[in-house]
Parts: C-alpha cells; sequence; structure tokens
C-alpha cells in the first residue's frame, strides 16, 4: 500500500469519527424540538452534549485540512463545486456554536428562544447537507478533463443524493435519541427511549433503500461485507435500546454510522471523486494526490498528534460521563 492509499483511508477515519461524534449532538440539537417540553428539559439537552460539541468539531477541521494537504486536487474541485452547501453548512457551524454560548447569558425567555430555534435548524441543516454531499461524491459530478467542476447547484439536488441527505438526518438524529437515553435519568429518558424506537424503524427503512441502491449501482464484495454489517448494527441497536440497554444501543448506532461511511469510501476507492461525464476524468488517489516528501511529513506528524487527541477527548468524555436530569437543572435557564 502507498502514501496516497494510507491517507485515503485516513480520511476516511477522520469522517467516520466526525460523523460518529458530531452526529449525537446534531441529534441531541434536532431534539431540543422533538423531545423536550419545556425550557427546563431543552436545557438538560443541551448540557448533555455542552461539554463535547466543540471537541467533536476538531474531527471536522482535521479531515478538511487533511484532504487539502494530502489531496489538494480532491479539495479544490468538492469545495469549489459544492461551495454553496458548504458555505451553509459552514454559517450553520458558526451559528451553533454562538447559540450554545449565548442562549444562557440572558434571562428573558424570548431571548434564550430564539437561541433554541438557532439551535435547531442549524443542527438539523447540515445533519442533512452532509448526506447530500457525500451522496453526490459517490454517485459522480460533473467534472470535465482539468478537474474542474462544471455543473450547477441543480445537478446537486437528485433523487439520490436528497435520499442520502435524509439517511444521515435521520440517522444522526437516532443516533442523539439513544445518546440522549443513555446521558438522562428520570421522565425525558424513558420518552426518549420511545423516540428512539420510532426514529429507528424509520432510519432503517431509508438507509436500507440508500445503502442498496448504492451497493447495486457502485459496490463490490467489500462494500457489500460494509452494508451487511450497518445492517446488522442498526438492528442490533434498535433491540438493545428495546432492553433498555442504552450503552450498547449507542455502541451499535456509532457502528452503524461507522460501517456506512467505510461502504462509501469503498466503493469510492480508487476514485475520490468520480466524473459523470467521463471516467477518464475521475479524480483518483494518484492524480488528486500531493508529493509523496508531502504525504511522508504529513505520516510523521499524523503519527505524533493524533494520540495526543484522542487521549484529551477521551479523558473529556470520561470526566462528564454521569447522567443529568431536570432535577440538576436550578431553574428554567
Amino acid at each position: 500500500m502507498q502514501l496516497h492509499d494510507v491517507w485515503f483511508v485516513l480520511i476516511a477515519v477522520l469522517w467516520t469519527g466526525y460523523f460518529f461524534l458530531e452526529g449525537f449532538d446534531f441529534g441531541v440539537g434536532v431534539l431540543t424540538k422533538l423531545l423536550a417540553r419545556d425550557r427546563t428539559e431543552r436545557r438538560v439537552l443541551i448540557n448533555t452534549i455542552g461539554p463535547v460539541w466543540d471537541g467533536n468539531e476538531v474531527w471536522l477541521l482535521t479531515a478538511g485540512g487533511a484532504t487539502f494537504a494530502a489531496f489538494p486536487e480532491w479539495y479544490a474541485t468538492l469545495f469549489s463545486g459544492f461551495y454553496l452547501p458548504l458555505l451553509l453548512i459552514l454559517i450553520c457551524l458558526i451559528i451553533r456554536g454562538v447559540a450554545f454560548e449565548y442562549r444562557h447569558k440572558r434571562d428573558e425567555e424570548k431571548w434564550q428562544t430564539n437561541w433554541e430555534h438557532a439551535i435547531f435548524w442549524t443542527s438539523l441543516i447540515p445533519a442533512f447537507l452532509w448526506g447530500v454531499a457525500f451522496a453526490n461524491i459517490v454517485r459522480g459530478v460533473k467534472i470535465d478533463a482539468h478537474m474542474e467542476y462544471v455543473g450547477s447547484l441543480l445537478d446537486l439536488l437528485n433523487v439520490y443524493s436528497l435520499l442520502g441527505g435524509l439517511v444521515t438526518l435521520t440517522l444522526f438524529t437516532f443516533h442523539g435519541t439513544v445518546f440522549t437515553s443513555l446521558k438522562t435519568v428520570g421522565d425525558i429518558r424513558e420518552r426518549s427511549r420511545a423516540l428512539a424506537t420510532r426514529l429507528g424503524v424509520l432510519t432503517a427503512v431509508l438507509a436500507l433503500v440508500f445503502l442498496i441502491w448504492t451497493q447495486v449501482s457502485r459496490g463490490d464484495g467489500k462494500s457489500m461485507i460494509a452494508m451487511a454489517v450497518a445492517v446488522v448494527a442498526l438492528a442490533g441497536a434498535l433491540a438493545f435500546n428495546l432492553a433498555g440497554r442504552e450503552g450498547w444501543s449507542f455502541a451499535l448506532s456509532g457502528v452503524t454510522i461507522a460501517a456506512a461511511v467505510a461502504m462509501l469510501f469503498l466503493t469510492l476507492f480508487p476514485n475520490v471523486m468520480p466524473s459523470s461525464l467521463n471516467d477518464a476524468w475521475n479524480l483518483t488517489v494518484t492524480n488528486a494526490s500531493s508529493s509523496p516528501y508531502t504525504l511522508k511529513i504529513m505520516t510523521w506528524c499524523a503519527g505524533v498528534a493524533t494520540p495526543l487527541v484522542l487521549l484529551y477527548q477521551g479523558w473529556t468524555y470520561w470526566v462528564f460521563r454521569k447522567r443529568i436530569g431536570t432535577q440538576h437543572i436550578a431553574d428554567a435557564h
């Protein structure tokens, strides 16, 4: 395996980590409207992800930075072709961070309600758009002989990509609902488990259609195995949720996300961004990568920094591991 192949795998791992971690905090953001009944319960939900949501976004920065450094042609074509959707995601992430920081700065109900609206929409929109973006990458877009995207925004809004968006939105919300069950106590925990069952069934139907469509159009034996793991893990997450085993349910909903992302990257390789105009114009791990010397330096840097980041993030989750409930909220703000 050459270094550009290694970095393709590492970038897939970084995106998997991002969707596993940010997936559940996107889901909790959506639940502030679907599950919480009042301001106190919304505060409980926000507190479950308060210590970790910004750390989860480190994975996005790392995945984007690694793509830029290891595959500059892929990065340039992706960010120029998907400019508006990615800009909208970036704006949502900025507003979302501001909402988490400013919601509790004033006690007025209107002030807090407005920031709660912001948290809901800036969680829902990126959760949907990431699915649209990755579905288009797998499906292939209009790339010409100069490695430039020549399509329009409407070309990105096809049936397959919109289905991909619905899959990530429902899957992340299900993942967040299971996480809420794991992190809360009392009535909100019981309602979260009941909602997870309904969301899990909806997610299973949408994901099954999307994964089979992907497998039939671009899959091989390896992607078939990844798809089977995703389906079995989702069924297991539902079963453990019904049995009240939130820890196992959360772990398996995470495995579902990891296996689904692995399947998408397996269907891509050795391409990183196929052209729908001509297979000869595909961006591949070879023609889109940096020089071997650049990749060698990146490999050494990643080998030193990655264990430190993982240790710090693991420590954060350990410190804030306790369950919370409405009784832990002093008042409704």
